[in-house]
């Protein structure tokens, strides 16, 4: 990556060794965020690899992605070549798609209406996801997620384009301050009209890299309310609330008390998701509809619809 060809009439000087002191206002943000930042139109697999082979140092020593900094950090940032970033940039149709997706802005968050398929962030295989996308379409704006979305869930995704509101939601989330609703069908009939589901929850990796979450004693407290809205045949389609953010929580809480997401390969009922592909179904049923909060004395609401591909799955339904 170190290395320039004199000899090319198309080369692109390659920057040398940069040590970047952390600001004040980035003191708790983790060191791949960081990064994001610093090294703009770098992809995250680009990112993960530099810090991986030990090219990023923080105070001279090793560090992990999630580390968090701390103001008056020093940061190595390796060169890196600026015609490798241009040949990784995302496609302009994919973030034009993504930007379109914009529901609401003003100086602290940008919030956008994440369509299925699309990954919150890029990595584990994905080239880009929503924030990359969006940095590429805006390259002046400052974006960083708040929090994450599944691939496959649509719905409310919100990003902070300052890094003070970036804290302040992070924080209103960490103290369960923060009003998640979503939607989902769920296969068959829910024992009662309003139930609690309170199980904790254990992430792990798999051999293959393949990230599953189970209930375990020994996993973190996770919480989720759901509430039937309509009842189908052998679906229900349900609003569940979060009182926790683990990862994968609806549909391993679901699947855990007999009840899984419809179009769920990984927790799912292949009997079920195939019933439900004859239905119309081609993703997962799980939209984020509303995120609610509050900073200081102003307080937010932001709603995504369901979509049309899933509206007309309970029109059949029913």
């Amino acid at each position: 990556m170190t290395r320039t060809s004199a000899d090319s009439p198309e080369a692109i000087p390659v920057p040398g060794v940069q040590k970047v002191a952390v600001p004040a206002d980035r003191e708790g943000q983790r060191l791949d965020n960081f990064l994001a930042t610093r090294l703009k139109g770098v992809p995250k697999s680009l990112i993960y690899r530099l810090l991986r082979t030990g090219q990023v140092r923080v105070n001279g020593k090793r560090a992990k992605p999630d580390q968090r900094l701390v103001a008056g950090d020093e940061v190595r940032l390796p060169p890196v070549r600026t015609a490798e970033r241009d040949s990784t940039a995302p496609p302009p149709e994919q973030a034009e798609r993504v930007e379109a997706t914009i529901i609401h802005e003003d100086r602290d968050f940008l919030v956008i209406d994440k369509p299925s398929g699309v990954a919150s962030h890029g990595g584990s295989g994905v080239s880009f996801g929503a924030i990359e996308l969006l940095r590429a379409a805006r390259p002046r704006d400052t974006l960083e997620l708040v929090h994450r979305l599944d691939r496959d869930t649509s719905g409310v995704l919100v990003l902070a384009r300052r890094r003070s509101a970036l804290t302040a939601l992070q924080t209103e989330i960490r103290e369960g301050r923060v009003s998640k609703h979503y939607l989902a069908l769920l296969e068959g009939r829910l024992p009662q009209a309003r139930l609690t589901v309170d199980a904790p929850l254990r992430k792990s990796v798999l051999q293959g890299g393949e990230r599953m979450v189970r209930v375990d004693p020994d996993g973190k407290p996770s919480r989720s309310h759901l509430r039937q809205v309509e009842q189908y045949a052998d679906a229900t389609f349900t609003q569940i609330a979060l009182e926790t953010g683990r990862t994968h929580q609806i549909r391993v809480h679901c699947a855990h008390i007999g009840h899984p997401l419809a179009g769920d390969e990984k927790y799912g009922s292949r009997e079920f998701n195939r019933r439900m592909r004859e239905a119309g179904l081609r993703r997962l049923f799980l939209h984020a509809a509303r995120f609610e909060f509050s900073i200081g004395e102003r307080s937010y609401g932001f709603s995504a619809p369901l979509p049309d591909a899933l509206r007309e799955v309970l029109d059949r339904l029913s």
